[in-house]
């Protein structure tokens, strides 16, 4: 079977602007405001919490969970990132090199892969407040007052400038048999009713364990193919998966509001979900 690979360039900026303009119709349409008649609050804000509960049950991602994304209908993925390479730097056997260990690498591959590049806003807040500190701490005037120049030097750059940052991923899927064998029919019911169920949940934990034997298989297989290539190649944790899907939702707020850590980082998406997935584990 010939592997099937995806490539995708993603950029996040103008997702949360969408999402922002969809909650606001809902809202307006679902109050029936007119010009000139401002809504009432509560009503508002019922509308605005339920657009953003409709935007996550229509997310094909159910949990979070050992360092996988499980979907809605059990299949389960690994997020890959990898470092770059520029091979126009490179000589030309180095080049040839390269171009032979991804062709054997495509050539060992059974399953589809998904390549997706993120471009994003460059982050330096941890390294300014980090000059910040040092700055703070000089005894030296003169060291002191150049510190904070530069500081303020990278600030005006940043502002200015617009630099982008492109991070790269290489998504690995597994799915269950059942997953596979979806009709016409069975794709427009869950359409129309996006709504994760208990049923669903408990079959997605009787087919996990299972379901991640075979992910380690093909996170290998994809691993040792891109270090041949000169890659460095990590796999995203639970933490780091959240703070993905949190940044490329949330573009603008993620540059304001940092995500914090939390002990728990086994994510479910419906809260009624989670509340039964405790009673089970409870059990």
């Amino acid at each position: 079977m010939e592997p099937q690979t995806q490539s995708i360039t993603f950029n996040s900026q103008n997702l949360e602007a969408q999402a922002d303009q969809v909650a606001a119709a809902q809202a307006k349409e679902q109050t029936g405001q007119t010009a000139g008649t401002p809504p009432a609050k509560s009503t508002v804000k019922n509308a605005q919490k339920n657009a953003a509960r409709s935007t996550q049950m229509h997310l094909q991602i159910a949990e979070l969970r050992d360092n996988l994304a499980v979907l809605k209908n059990g299949g389960i993925r690994a997020v890959l990132k990898t470092s770059s390479v520029n091979v126009h730097l490179k000589s030309e056997d180095e080049q040839n090199a390269i171009i032979y260990s991804y062709q054997n690498f495509l050539n060992t591959l059974e399953f589809p892969i998904q390549i997706v590049v993120r471009s994003k806003k460059l982050d330096l807040d941890d390294y300014i407040d980090k000059l910040k500190g040092i700055a703070e701490k000089q005894t030296n005037p003169l060291l002191k007052d150049q510190t904070v120049d530069y500081v303020d030097y990278i600030q005006r750059l940043i502002e200015y400038a617009d630099i982008m940052q492109k991070d790269f991923y290489v998504i690995v899927p597994f799915d269950p048999p059942r997953a596979k064998k979806v009709s016409f029919i069975q794709k427009f019911i869950e359409h129309m009713s996006p709504k994760d169920s208990l049923a669903q949940l408990r079959q997605r934990h009787q087919e996990f364990e299972t379901l991640r034997k075979g992910m380690s298989q093909r996170m290998n297989i994809v691993k040792s193919g891109l270090e041949n290539c000169g890659l460095k190649v990590d796999q995203l944790t639970t933490e780091e998966l959240i703070t993905l899907f949190y940044e490329c939702y949330n573009p603008r707020t993620s540059r304001i509001q940092k995500f914090k850590k939390s002990d728990d980082l086994d994510v479910v998406r419906d809260p009624d979900l989670y509340t039964a997935k405790q009673i089970e584990e409870d059990q």
